[in-house]
């Protein structure tokens, strides 16, 4: 499956302001390296039109490049996990 890419679900420090809103500020990365979120520059729903699935993408900024980062949300409302954040890796 070269070429493919697939989600890789990462931990994510994220503050929520008076609103509800959530601001990730920072993530760690599988091999456990955590990279602080620089700055959010959009959030929009969308789909992770290369690893599949759908939620809330953020627009960061992260060591000076552009990246997406993914909020999945949870299809049981009644769950205390309300979702989980994921970034598209190229296999």
């Amino acid at each position: 499956m070269k070429g493919r890419s697939a989600k890789v679900y990462v931990d994510v420090t994220v503050e929520f302001d008076a609103d509800g809103r959530m601001y990730p500020r920072s993530l760690v990365w599988e091999d456990g390296m955590a990279y602080a979120i620089d700055r959010v520059k959009a959030v929009r729903p969308a789909h992770a039109e290369r690893a599949g699935g759908q939620g809330d993408r953020y627009t960061i900024m992260v060591n000076g490049q552009e990246r997406y980062l993914f909020f999945e949300h949870s299809a049981d409302f009644g769950d205390s996990n309300i979702g989980r954040w994921f970034v598209e890796r190229k296999e």
